[in-house]
């Protein structure tokens, strides 16, 4: 994700948590320690045309892992486009070195906790009231990377699921998609 992103990301954001969505200020915090050495791994899925239509992010501090936010335009759910984000998400926890990635999600995205219990995401607590201002629990997910397959991507993402109109942009690393969709910009933005 670039700072050119933010906007767009934004308007995503309040579409589908229009509750307790992110201000732009916090996009911008987050931003501000992705970069080579800093703590976090920021993606975004574009269209063709160049329509942000997902966007996911990872906190990466010592061993320990934590999804951040991972968001799919309702447009584009269904399509697989969410395991891919996942996927970027895992992969780049394991090469940082993370043992455990962990993840909060709403008790009632029960959509969401299929496609965590698909990547081998278990349940370990709740928090209560964590979304704010509605009060919603939280609950708290595990995967242990070390007891994760080597290829966890080719184990997890839905095989039998067309590539997605979008793909994430992976900026962070060089690393190499099988899918020729994704799309590649500098590297560390």
């Amino acid at each position: 994700m670039r700072w050119w992103h933010i906007a767009p990301v934004l308007a995503l954001e309040l579409e589908l948590f229009p509750e307790d969505a992110w201000s732009a200020g916090m996009f911008w915090s987050e931003l501000a320690e992705a970069h080579p050495g800093g703590t976090r791994h920021y993606t975004v899925a574009v269209t063709p045309d160049g329509a942000v239509v997902g966007y996911a992010g990872l906190m990466a501090v010592g061993g320990d892992g934590d999804v951040q936010t991972i968001a799919v335009d309702g447009r584009h759910q269904g399509t697989g486009l969410g395991a891919a984000l996942l996927t970027d998400l895992v992969r780049e926890a394991a090469r940082r070195g993370c043992a455990d990635l962990l993840l909060e999600v709403r008790v009632d995205n029960t959509r969401a906790q299929r496609l965590y219990e698909r990547f081998g995401f278990e349940p370990v607590g709740i928090r209560r009231g964590y979304y704010q201002p509605a009060g919603i629990d939280a609950l708290v997910m595990r995967l242990d990377l070390a007891a994760a397959p080597a290829d966890l991507a080719a184990t997890t993402a839905p095989a039998a699921a067309a590539a997605p109109a979008a793909a994430p942009e992976d900026l962070d690393e060089p690393a190499v998609h099988p899918r020729p969709d994704v799309k590649k910009d500098t590297p560390h933005g």
